[in-house]
Order: C-alpha cells, then structure tokens, then sequence
C-alpha cells in the first residue's frame, strides 16, 4: 500500500485474516454473522441473523455453558470473554475448534448482555504438548487477566508465610499449570528453603542450606537476579551438569527459577516445575514474571507481619507474669487477649505477687498474695511502656510489706511523675484495682483506682458486682487517698476482676456488656472436684463470649464498634472438707465495711442488699431488709466512732429460707428501747427491728457488739410489710 492511499475497509482486513464478526443481544435472543463468521459456524457462507437456540445448536454444549460463564464474570472485571469453542455438525462431530474473542456490555435498562466480537479457527493440539496449553483456553480462570487478578488478590489477603505458600500452591496459570514449587530463600551466603509443594517431606535435603556459589539455578537467580528457564532435561543437565543428578530424580520435563524481588532486592528465588515440555513462549513468561513479583510482595508482607507479631507478643508475654501455684484452697486463673488493631499491644495488664508473711503482722502465716490488674491509657507502645514500669513498681511497693491504700497512693504518685512533663504532651492516666488475698481465711482487702468493681459468683450461682470504695485513676492527683474495702470471698464462691474491655468489646456499653458477662458466670459453675480445670474452662467462656465466634451475634448496641485489649483475674475459693452445719446450709453470704467517713456507703449496702435479695419471694420482706440495713449501720455512723461491718447470709432452700444480718461495730455502748416522743427525731431503731424481724438480739463481744435480726422467707401476700412500715416511718432509701 502506497503512502497516502486509504486504509482497507475492517471487513476487507478481517477477511484477510479469515476472522469473522458476530453480535449477539440477549434481549433479542438473535445472533448476527458476518460471511466468514458463518462459514466458521458451518453455514453458507454470507451474512445471516440466527436465533439464540440455533446459534446455539452449531456449538459443543459443555463450551455453551463455558460462554454464559464468561461473559458475566468479564462484565464485572471490565476485561475480554475469550473462550475456545467447539463448532459441531448435526450429528455431533467437532468440525473445528474456533477462538472467540469479545467486549460484552450490560443494559441494566433491559436487563440483558450485548456482546459485539471475533471468530477466527485455531488448531486444535495434541494432549500433552505445550501449545495444548497456550494462554488462549476456554476456562475463563484460565483467561490471563482473570488468573492475574485473582493471584494478585489472593496474595494480597495472605497474612502469613504459610498462607502465601499456600495460595501459591493453589495457582491454576493460564493454560499451564506447575505441579512442582519451591521457595528459596537466603541466609546468609546460603539459601533455604521456605517452603514447597508438589514433593516429599525429606525431598528438599540436598538443597537445603546450598552455598549460593553453586552452580545451581535458584542460586544463579539469587546471585544475579536474572530469571532462568530451562524446557527439557537437556538444556538442565548441558546448563546445570553439577545439580542435574539432584533435579533428575523427580521426573519433571521444564523449570522455570525466577528471582523474587522485593524493594529493589533480590530476597530469593521461585521455581516453577512441569511434568511436560512448556517452550515458555513471551506470553508465558510474562505471567511467571508478574505472580513471582506479586510472590515476592507476599512474601515480604508476610515476613513484616510475623516478624512484628513475634517482636509484640513476646513484649507482651515478657510483661504478663505467671501465676502462682499450689495456693492452699485458692485457684487463679488469667487471660490476656489484645483485640486492638496496630501493634497488638496495649496498656491492659494483669498480676499475682507474692506478699511477705507474718512479718508484717497483718497475716496468720505465710501464702498471703495480691492480685493486680489494670488498664493504661492508649493501645499503642507508649501505654505498653508505662505499663510495664507501673507493673513493676506497684511489685515493688507490695514487696516492701505496704498495705493495698499506701500501694495504690504511692503508684499513683509515681505515674504522675514519669507522665507530666512541662509541655503537658505526655499525659496518661491508669485505672487499677489492688486486692490482697489470705488463703487461709478468704479474707480480702481492695483497693480501687478508677477501676470496675469485682464480681463474685456465688455457690449457688447468683452473680453481683462487689461494691468496693475507691479513688481516682492512677496518675491523676499524686495525692489521691484509696480507701480499702474488706470483705470474704466464701467457700464455693468465684471473684472476677476485668478491664473495660471485657464488657464492652463488640459495641456495647457498660449495663448491655455486664448483662452479657453476667450470663457467661452464671452458666459456668466451678466443681470442686477439679476446681483448676473448671476456672480455666469459666476464664476461655468469658473470652469466647466477647471475643470468638459467637460473639458476633451478640452485638451491642452502639453504632461505632470499640474494640480494646481485654485482660482477666478469676480467683476461686474452694470447698472446706469439713465445715459446721451453719456453713453447710448456708447458700448465700456477703461482707461489706462502712467507715465513719464514708456515709454515702449505706446507698451501696442498701443496693447490695437488694441483689443479694434478687429472688426473694416476698418483696415486702426485701423493703423492710433494707430498711433495717439502713437504720443498722446509720446507728452506729451517728452514735459512736467505729466502723460498721455488716454480715448478711441466707440458709435454706428457696421458699423456706432464712435471712440473718447482723451489723457489728467497735462501740462499748449497748443499746436499748426508748420510748420516743411525736416529735422525736430519733429512738425509733429497736422499735422498727421489733415490729419488722422475725427474730432479733445483741450480742456483746470482746470488744464491741453486734446486733442481728433475722427474716424468715414467706410468699409476697403473708409479708410483714416491711415497705408499708418504711412510708409510714417516713423513711427513705436516699438515707
């Protein structure tokens, strides 16, 4: 053709090549041919129009149902449907094998496919040789675009070396696929290899540990980062005589070794092995080359994530402690689960320390131990940091023999100071909650800085929150007092201590988690009988139920999930052997101390109350429990100096119980009736135990006395009227 002279019409260039021009519409359901796409169909050879069914009667049906694949899955990755296609005559037989090549479109109007593409006869090959594999096939999987893109997502999702080797394993290259992979990598002047598929275990011996001198393919890629590809065992034993008796024995007929390149650095090699001779055409070396790059990102990816998960949990292990074991009628158990995003590290943390014995004076023998746990400020290595000075230095204080208040004050003062700075940029506060434990009574003393309160699960299952004084976050006011809260953990009995994120992981808050958490306690009973195993089983429930699988159907209900670390403290107190008739019959019991300057406590004993009471039959009985409680421990806040102790315990079976609550204080000072004027404002106490118990006393002792009064359990009609006698009283619950 001559400079200047029109181009050829399509129709005349496509003739030339013999490629005929078809369009097919779905809403139609017709099919347009050119003449050479007819003759290609085994019709005469002109243009015509068929219909979708006879169009559809020229092709092989397995290529049919091939095509009606394609073409959505093309439309939605934006590429070509290519597809090999079978034409057959009436009678079945394949006249020829024809390529078809074409762009389809969705008409989301008509709700149909519009396809406008090419015909053109191929020959079809032998099995077993190498252009039967070619990158034109009719599996659209197969297809280089489609293979391409989802190697690359594949890859892409892979979290692990392992997985990486995985998906690798699993690539189906379009139109050849290798049954025999390998990874090499390097350490050092030798390589190694990460990992393989299609051999053995055993068979990667002699090339394990290969200096990168030899004269072996995957270390030539290494060393000069070149690709080498090797399609007969010929060319591998004239190329390579030295490792051919190495490579002979695995059968395989063509290798391709590619170097995987990471940052402008050759971090190893791909190899790649055929049972078939593959000529390894352009075509197909450019796809080998794109997956051993995309490899190669992989497996980059991969090593950062491990080594960064290796580095953040051994921090993490190296700040958590082990617990103590062999505690005479106690079993701890502990959880530590960072659901924080980024480093997987975070400020939670939890801890057991060994306390001094008898020398201290406040404990009958020796096995007297703490039990720590907090929470930083922040999920990122800054809060991991203070985390583990604080960890240290609240051990630190408790081995010098300090007691739970002068602990926390201390630590509080310690934070402040290594956190405020002059500029004020490094601020952070920690919540925590300090409890010593003595093993030989169950007698625990707290201590609570910001912190959620304890929960213990009682014997028979009844699950309450442990109202515990308390004082600011750590950190806050260097001098801030934390007052201490005694009480007795009861054989049978399970106490709790978390961070917030055991409640509120998964969108919930503090009142939606702990009715989660609550549940979770009151389903897991600890038997005695292998108490160390059924606390570690009641600690992975708790985890389970906010953090595993079932956990996502039991949302909470704020929109934007939070997600934080969660750390967890069970500690269980086990069944005496030999226990008094009173123990025995006992099923419920409670310890709770009001100082004289803690007057808003008598609300918590109050409420305390209530739930120790939450399945009481009769109301009335609970009302006038509580109004008692109140007027009890009010008594002795407003008569004397000491502290009130209030004891509160049920026996019985339900619908026959017995309530006995007995409030003892330091006071010399029985008391005794009055008989109060109208106008009185006080003297009515012992009235109002008389008019609502069932039964009541003082008992004088060693030094002060206490004064009990007891209810016995009657349905809610035959009740004493206990919340009738509190109106009439004029008395209230905001005492």
């Amino acid at each position: 053709m001559r400079t200047g002279e029109p181009l050829p019409s399509t129709g005349d260039i496509l003739a030339a090549l013999a490629t005929g021009l078809w369009h097919w519409d779905t809403a139609t359901e017709l099919v347009t041919v050119d003449a050479e796409a007819a003759r290609l169909l085994g019709l005469p050879a002109r243009p015509t129009t068929l219909t979708e069914a006879r169009a559809r009667a020229r092709l092989h049906p397995d290529d049919w149902n091939e095509i009606t694949g394609v073409v959505p899955l093309a439309v939605a990755e934006g590429t070509l449907a290519e597809v090999r296609i079978r034409i057959i005559d009436e009678q079945g037989h394949v006249l020829r094998v024809v390529r078809s090549r074409s762009k389809p479109s969705y008409d989301r109007e008509r709700h149909a496919y519009e396809l406008i593409g090419t015909l053109q006869e191929v020959t079809e090959p032998a099995p077993g040789t190498s252009s039967a594999r070619s990158a034109v096939t009719g599996d659209w999987r197969r297809s280089r675009e489609a293979f391409l893109l989802d190697a690359g997502r594949a890859l892409a999702e892979a979290r692990s070396t392992e997985e990486v080797l995985r998906v690798a394993a699993g690539l189906s290259m379009p139109g050849f696929s290798p049954d025999g992979l390998a990874v090499f990598g390097v350490e050092g002047e030798r390589l190694t290899i990460i990992g393989h598929h299609g051999y053995a275990p055993g068979d990667d011996g002699p090339f394990t540990h290969m200096p990168l001198s030899t004269n072996y393919p995957a270390a030539e890629v290494v060393r000069t980062g070149r690709a080498v590809y090797l399609s007969s065992p010929g060319s591998y034993r004239d190329r390579y005589p030295a490792a051919w008796p190495l490579a002979e024995p695995f059968g395989r007929r063509s290798w391709a070794f590619l170097p995987l390149t990471a940052g402008g650095h050759t971090m190893g090699a791909w190899m790649a092995a055929f049972s078939y001779p593959v000529a390894f055409t352009p075509d197909e070396r450019a796809v080998l080359t794109t997956v051993a790059r995309m490899l190669a990102q992989a497996l980059s990816r991969a090593s950062a994530a491990e080594t960064q998960r290796e580095l953040t949990e051994g921090l993490q292990r190296s700040m958590l402690p082990s617990l103590i074991a062999g505690i005479p009628g106690m079993n701890v158990a502990a959880r530590y689960i960072p659901t924080g995003g980024g480093l997987q590290v975070g400020g939670d943390w939890y801890d057991m320390i060994p306390l001094p014995g008898g020398a201290t004076g406040r404990s009958t023998d020796g096995g007297r131990f703490a039990l720590v746990i907090g929470d930083v400020q922040g999920h990122d290595v800054r809060a991991a940091g203070l985390m583990g000075q604080l960890r240290i230095a609240l051990r630190a204080y408790a081995a010098e023999g300090h007691r739970p208040d002068a602990v926390l004050s201390r630590a509080s003062r310690f934070l402040h100071g290594i956190t405020h700075d002059e500029d004020l940029t490094q601020l952070r506060f920690a919540t925590c909650l300090y409890a010593e434990a003595d093993p030989a009574t169950g007698r625990l003393e707290v201590a609570r800085a910001g912190h959620p309160d304890p929960v213990v699960r009682m014997a028979d299952g009844t699950v309450m929150t442990r109202p515990t004084a308390g004082g600011p976050p750590l950190g806050v006011d260097p001098d801030a007092d934390y007052p201490t809260t005694r009480f007795t953990l009861e054989p049978g009995e399970t106490m709790m201590l978390c961070t917030d994120g055991l409640i509120e992981t998964g969108g919930h808050d503090m009142e939606s988690g702990w009715r989660r958490v609550r549940a979770i306690l009151e389903e897991h009973a600890v038997p005695d009988v292998d108490r160390e195993r059924g606390l570690e089983e009641l600690a992975d429930a708790l985890v389970q139920g906010v953090h595993g699988p079932s956990s996502h159907h039991t949302t909470g209900p704020l929109a934007d999930r939070r997600e934080d670390d969660i750390a967890v403290l069970l500690l269980y107190r086990g069944e005496e052997p030999e226990r008094e008739e009173k123990a025995r019959t006992r099923v419920r019991s409670t310890l709770l101390s009001v100082a004289q300057d803690e007057p808003e406590r008598i609300a918590e004993a109050r409420q305390y109350l209530r739930e120790l009471l939450h399945d009481w039959v009769s109301p009335d009985q609970v009302d006038s429990a509580v109004l008692l409680v109140s007027e009890l421990i009010t008594n002795v806040l407003v008569h004397t100096d000491a502290d009130a102790l209030l004891l509160a315990e049920i026996f019985g079976q339900n619908g026959a119980r017995r309530l006995r609550v007995q409030v003892t204080d330091t006071g010399a000072d029985l008391p005794h009736k009055r008989r109060p004027g109208e106008l009185a404002s006080s003297g009515r106490g012992l009235m109002l135990i008389e008019l609502l118990a069932d039964a009541w006393g003082v008992e004088p002792q060693g030094k002060g006395k206490s004064i009990w009064f007891e209810l016995y359990e009657q349905d809610g009609e035959g009740g004493e009227g206990g919340g009738a006698a509190a109106v009439e009283w004029g008395l209230s619950d905001e005492l």
